[in-house]
């Protein structure tokens, strides 16, 4: 399983057969909740991303601003959040190359990735994190 299709189940979100080929565009989540996707199904239902989450880090020990940072998302979901599984997540998810190679800029491109990803695949994520 993938380390997105692993994002995604751990939301509760679609049947974890993620969507990981880049977006052309940004694309409102309305839209995406009832197109078809590639695996032939006909609706995915919305999953309200936020409020998961946020019950989530209401349950943590720890302080956790999955809305800024990718790291704590992954740790919220209990994720391996080392560089190197942000790496392959990246990669997995079609980082560009010169994003790869600064953690910074790679962390920053992955958070709005997973996120947009996330909306995509039938999570509702406010608009303002995309």
């Amino acid at each position: 399983m993938s380390l997105f299709s692993t994002i995604l189940s751990k939301l509760g979100i679609g049947d974890a057969q993620a969507d990981t080929t880049p977006a052309a565009a940004p694309s409102s989540t309305t839209a995406d909740a009832t197109a078809p996707t590639g695996t032939g199904a006909a609706s995915i239902s919305q999953v309200d991303v936020s409020a998961k989450l946020d019950a989530l880090a209401a349950q943590k020990g720890e302080t956790l601003n999955w809305k800024t940072s990718i790291v704590d998302l992954l740790k919220l979901l209990d994720l391996d959040s080392s560089l190197a599984a942000r790496q392959e997540l990246a990669k997995e998810l079609h980082c560009p190359e010169d994003q790869l190679s600064d953690s910074a800029k790679m962390n920053l491109w992955l958070h709005k990735a997973v996120l947009q990803k996330l909306a995509d695949n039938g999570g509702n994520v406010p608009a303002e994190l995309l």
